[in-house]
């Protein structure tokens, strides 16, 4: 049996505002394996959200202990954790966080300049990412001349372009209408299909159903995690 892929043990993480602290997170332990499609789910505050930038390296708990892909992340310093994120972690946010000024190419290739890949490979890898998202023919669009949809999918190829460990997806639909959101889902789960490990962080329930694993928070604690029957 191989190690899961994601470790986590009780994990904890408080925040100190002014006198007042804030346990976002009580006391969690969770495994992922290589190739699981889980959402995580809860109502604001549940600590959901925590839990996603702690997964995604962006930030570090109190207490307990993380382990990606057999190595201890939670006592990185800073410069480990970006090489870890750069390496091991694709995003895509409910924002998309692309430049504005530069062309779909552009941003898809940008984890590769911090990877230290040529400039002639990493546009033929951003070229090749972009055609498996369908959106070989706006590689020269600049976000603005792109639809919500689109630059989302500019996003997912932006993600998937360093072959992470894991696709992080942090409420990708959010900002998309329904048809739209559905043509993401079903991307996702098509690059689910191919191996790919997602972590899908969302409040709406419709789209958890296209996960196969359905962790609920609340309070800073995970309710259930069940497995969840994905009728096709």
């Amino acid at each position: 049996m191989n190690e899961p892929l994601i470790v986590i043990k009780e994990i904890g993480r408080k925040y100190v505002i002014g006198t007042e602290v804030i346990h976002a997170l009580k006391s969690v332990s969770l495994n992922i394996n290589k190739g699981e499609f889980v959402a995580l789910m809860g109502p604001s505050g549940s600590g959901k959200s925590t839990l996603m930038n702690i997964l995604g390296c962006l930030d570090t708990p109190n207490q307990g202990s993380y382990t990606l892909n057999g190595t201890d992340v939670s006592r990185m310093t800073e410069n480990d954790l970006a090489e870890v994120r750069n390496k091991e972690i694709g995003f895509v946010f409910q924002t998309f966080n692309l430049l504005p000024r530069s062309t779909s190419l552009d941003n898809v290739a940008l984890p590769l300049i911090y990877a230290g890949v040529g400039k002639s490979e990493r546009q033929r890898r951003a070229q090749q990412a972009l055609e498996n998202v369908g959106l070989g023919n706006r590689v020269t669009h600049r976000p603005n001349e792109l639809s919500g949809g689109q630059r989302q999918r500019v996003a997912v190829a932006r993600a998937l372009i360093n072959n992470p460990s894991i696709i992080l997806a942090d409420e990708p639909t959010g900002n998309l209408d329904t048809k739209t959101s559905i043509e993401i889902m079903a991307l996702l789960e098509e690059i689910h299909s191919k191996g790919n490990t997602i972590i899908l962080v969302t409040h709406e329930e419709d789209i958890a159903q296209h996960a196969h694993r359905i962790v609920r928070m609340r309070d800073g604690l995970i309710e259930s995690d069940e497995p969840n029957v994905v009728i096709a």
